[in-house]
């Protein structure tokens, strides 16, 4: 499986919104995982040709190249996370050219729509669980986002 390959098998699973994909072929090993952030984490293992005789393939002597996502940023512990409870795209807005829901440094009551999320065509109003300020909007507009994932940073207030 050459480069090419494999960045068409990675446009096929972004454009199919597949998560996470495993293909064995012989020796060749290719395993796909999606994070959070929407980068593609790759590991490919390949194998490859021994010193001793030309052409043959040892498993002992695998490369191995893998691209992964940057670790996610670190966050005030103080700070609660509204996560998003179904898998979906994420908009801040409620409609195309529309002021986004909150920015950072709104004040937001508990109950107060905070984003929307598209799932299956049908947009779901993610709520605030309690008052506070948004300290940060921790995904971009329209982009994918996974079960847990964490959303907004709310700071609480002392009310």
């Amino acid at each position: 499986m050459n480069q090419k390959e494999l960045k068409e098998l990675i446009d096929f699973l972004i454009e199919k919104d597949i998560s996470e994909f495993e293909l064995e072929r012989g020796d060749v090993k290719v395993r796909i995982k999606r994070g959070a952030a929407s980068v593609p984490v790759v590991s490919y293992v390949a194998p490859a040709v021994s010193q001793s005789a030309p052409g043959v393939h040892s498993a002992q002597s695998a490369a191995t190249v893998a691209v992964s996502a940057e670790p996610p940023p670190v966050v005030d512990q103080g700070l609660h996370m509204v996560k998003s409870p179904i898998v979906g795209t994420f908009y801040e807005a409620p409609g195309p050219g529309a002021l986004p829901f909150v920015k950072p440094g709104d004040m937001v009551k508990a109950g107060q729509v905070l984003c929307i999320i598209e799932a299956m065509k049908l947009m779901y109003e993610i709520e605030s669980d309690m008052a506070g300020e948004v300290i940060k909007i921790l995904v971009s507009n329209g982009q994918p986002v996974e079960y847990g994932q964490p959303l907004f940073a709310i700071r609480p207030s002392n009310k």
